[in-house]
């Protein structure tokens, strides 16, 4: 039977803003209050997802979230009709209003935590929605995602969907951003890398000073359990908080794996080495853990051109590649790097460029905007076929993002009550082409 990591894509949202709602990410906060260009956010991200499905990759999109989110506004205390919540919000709260409108569900690699069947006790795939407590904009998606994700693999033969853990910081959980899988092909029994940046039960325990620490080992742990791995499966590793504190808020700006490859910055981890040699003794075949030095690539370059938010994918000749934005070519110190790392011995023997540039800025590159399942040919048939990137769905999306998208949107815009309308409209029609059903709020 073949198996394949597939890739699935967040696709960019109608109210994408930059909004600077994200405390620690440097792109977010530095970037605040530019007027921003959802159309061309959201081609970007389908120009790079269909450029992956015609390398050999499969690949699928996932919807976006509803916003402005009216439900949470009516919560918090502002009343009347739609457009008069919208007008107190922006006038008493407007904080409020820009994280009920953030189409940050777009970087999917915050979506859930997924295990694949082979790694699983009872043979199935495993998803468990990130609750994303310490971002107000992020902790209001988890509902809408585990909805959109049992919508996306909806056979229960296959795939085993867990609720989101409790929303409460012991438990704070950012998702495959901070979990990688390390295996020898993608269809056997792999070790999966856990990343956490705190201990929240140990006082005495590292933590970043500066910036929170997102993800916890008591969530961590909790998913382990939760998707019925074995400990022989799993290998818990520390963020080193002092990263952290410098703009690396998740495990992805700072690492990425596939398969057999890990490729990170050295200052990435605490007790590096202590953990490679305990995934070298769970994992039984030719391993490669591909270190950058600080020397080469300063923390600040990592961050600023996102060259470990990049994928690596295994190409259907058995190479592997990496997917990088343009900002890694216009860093010198990474580009230099990314060239001097196809001359070395390792499995990656391509780099592939895609403008993200709209992501970018907001602080997510090619690696947040994907979420990744490893999957068997039966497991890829018993997808929801209407969400797999071909040649007719990039078509239908397209012409979908040029009728109803704007092409300039500013935080001043998002009280508007039509962009409410013409994000439902959108909404509602994407569901038909994708065959979710209602998924969303205002459709039930």
């Amino acid at each position: 039977m073949k198996h394949f990591e597939a890739n699935f894509d967040g696709l960019v949202g109608p109210t994408h803003n930059y909004a600077g709602l994200s405390f620690g990410n440097v792109a977010s906060l530095s970037n605040a209050a530019l007027v921003s260009n959802p159309k061309a956010a959201a081609k970007q991200g389908l120009q790079k997802a269909k450029a992956l499905a015609d390398l050999g990759i499969v690949q699928g999109m996932l919807a976006p979230q509803e916003r402005p989110d009216i439900y949470t506004l009516r919560r918090i205390g502002f009343s009347g009709n739609d457009a008069q919540v919208l007008q107190q919000a922006a006038k008493e709260a407007p904080a409020r209003l820009n994280a009920c409108c953030s189409a940050s569900s777009m970087w999917t690699a915050n979506a859930a935590t997924v295990s694949p069947s082979a790694d699983t006790r009872d043979g199935k795939l495993h998803f468990t929605p990130a609750n994303l407590v310490d971002k107000l904009h992020r902790s209001l998606e988890p509902i809408t995602t585990g909805r959109i994700l049992t919508a996306t693999f909806s056979d229960p033969h296959y795939f085993h969907h867990h609720n989101h853990l409790p929303e409460h910081n012991s438990f704070g959980d950012e998702g495959a951003a901070n979990h990688t899988r390390l295996c020898n092909e993608y269809g056997h029994a792999g070790v999966e890398l856990f990343a956490y940046g705190q201990e929240a039960t140990n006082p005495n325990a590292p933590k970043p000073q500066k910036y929170p620490a997102r993800q916890t080992l008591e969530a961590s742990m909790a998913i382990a359990r939760l998707h019925q791995l074995d400990e022989d499966n799993c290998v818990f590793i520390q963020q080193n908080p002092d990263v952290i504190d410098q703009g690396v808020f998740h495990n992805d700006v700072i690492a990425v794996g596939n398969q057999n490859v890990l490729f990170y910055h050295e200052q990435a981890f605490l007790n590096t080495q202590h953990k490679i040699a305990e995934i070298k003794r769970k994992l039984d075949t030719e391993l490669y853990f591909i270190e950058v030095p600080t020397a080469k690539v300063a923390i600040n370059d990592a961050v600023k051109s996102y060259l470990f938010n990049t994928q690596i994918i295994t190409l259907p000749s058995g190479e592997m590649a990496i997917i990088a934005p343009t900002d890694c070519q216009e860093n010198p110190a990474v580009f230099a790097y990314l060239n001097e790392l196809l001359t070395l011995n390792t499995p990656i023997k391509q780099v592939r460029y895609f403008d993200v540039k709209q992501s970018m800025q907001n602080g997510g590159g090619p690696a947040c905007l994907r979420l990744r399942v490893a999957m068997n040919e039966r497991e890829v048939s018993a997808v929801n076929q209407h969400t797999l990137m071909d040649d007719a769905l990039f078509s239908r999306l397209n012409t979908w993002v040029e009728k109803h998208y704007r092409d300039r949107l500013s935080t001043q815009d998002l009280a508007d009550p039509q962009l409410l309308i013409e994000s439902r409209t959108a909404l509602d029609e994407l569901t038909q082409i994708m065959k979710l059903g209602s998924v969303y709020q205002f459709q039930r």
